[in-house]
């Protein structure tokens, strides 16, 4: 049986909460095409130089459509000293938004001004057309194209050896299995100069079959209701397998995964957790970060007030969040 081959899915030790006899947010037709119901604006990169940062779209592969949307500081034209370079996965349970959607278009512009980056923002291919791992394959491709890439505002502007993975909700998710294939070909690929500093899972995204207190607590959440998990767990995951896949649930590792937990040991690669007390998730994010530090991985953990994705989705609570990450990315430099 190969590593991804389906097993046997596990029931959840609850009733299920998706009803089919609702309007839902995506339907996979007759003929296997998807339709999204839900109406997402976008906004287009622009080199305008009176803006503070400077965005501009990359492509990444033009066989998958896949791209990177870089986020420069205007500051940067004006310093010959480089800076960090933060590579960001957007959230949507797998299934919704792209690196162009306005809320992560804004979030990544506040990212790089308020921090002082360089942010490459990652469009990754959406389930259920493409389900994991092919957000964690895109993921890990635009890792090897900054490492390679001839792109001037990543030689000239990147401090490449000064890198962190960063994803929000479902690309929390991403930039933690990403770290993980990282470290498992560390001895493989030469990573000299591209160097990944850390992690900053925000709010990741994570299930399981048995569910939480605070998933309970929170079914009808106004950010993240259960039904809305169960719907992108069920639209996500490779078909046949259920929650206890260590795609969704990170507290299932095997051995694989602990042979990359001794390598990001030996990288010296920290992670920084952020999450708060209204986010549905926080139970399994705080079983997380003990995990973590049982297999003796350094992390850091913030939770403060909110909930799911609010420094998205009302930003003028985001200066916590941001502090958090300027005080990381300045102490992860050994």
């Amino acid at each position: 049986m190969s590593k991804h081959e389906p097993k046997e899915a596990l029931p959840l030790e609850s009733n299920p909460t998706v009803d089919p006899s609702e309007i839902q947010p995506i339907i996979i037709n007759p003929d296997g095409s998807v339709t999204r119901n839900v109406k997402i604006p976008s906004t287009e990169p622009t080199q305008d130089p009176n803006n503070i940062v400077l965005t501009k779209d990359v492509l990444l592969n033009p066989i998958n459509k896949t791209f990177i949307r870089l986020f420069l500081p205007r500051i940067a034209l004006h310093t010959s000293k480089k800076l960090p370079l933060i590579v960001y996965y957007h959230g949507g349970g797998f299934v919704f938004f792209s690196a162009s959607s306005t809320i992560n278009h804004d979030f990544c512009v506040k990212l790089a001004e308020k921090i002082g980056v360089v942010v490459a923002s990652v469009d990754y291919r959406l389930a259920p057309e493409y389900r994991l791992p092919t957000a964690y394959d895109d993921a890990v491709e635009a890792l090897h194209w900054l490492q390679t890439t001839s792109e001037k505002w990543v030689l000239q502007f990147c401090d490449v050896s000064n890198c962190y993975l960063m994803g929000s909700s479902a690309g929390g998710n991403i930039a933690y299995h990403a770290s993980l294939r990282v470290a498992k070909t560390i001895d493989e690929v030469d990573f000299d100069q591209f160097k990944i500093r850390g992690l900053i899972l925000h709010h990741p995204f994570f299930g399981g079959s048995k569910r939480t207190n605070t998933e309970l607590r929170f079914e009808n959440d106004r950010a993240l209701p259960l039904k809305a998990s169960d719907l992108m767990w069920e639209f996500s995951l490779p078909e046949g397998v259920g929650r206890d896949h260590k795609f969704c649930n990170p507290m299932i590792v095997d051995e694989e995964d602990g042979e990359c937990f001794d390598k990001i040991k030996r990288l010296g690669l920290k992670i920084l957790l952020t999450g708060c007390d209204g986010d549905p998730l926080i139970d399994r994010q705080v079983k997380f970060v003990e995990m973590l530090r049982h297999k003796g991985i350094e992390v850091v953990s913030y939770f403060g007030k909110g909930f799911h994705g609010m420094e998205l989705l009302e930003p003028k609570g985001d200066e916590p969040l941001f502090e958090q990450i300027k005080y990381f990315i300045n102490n992860s430099i050994a």
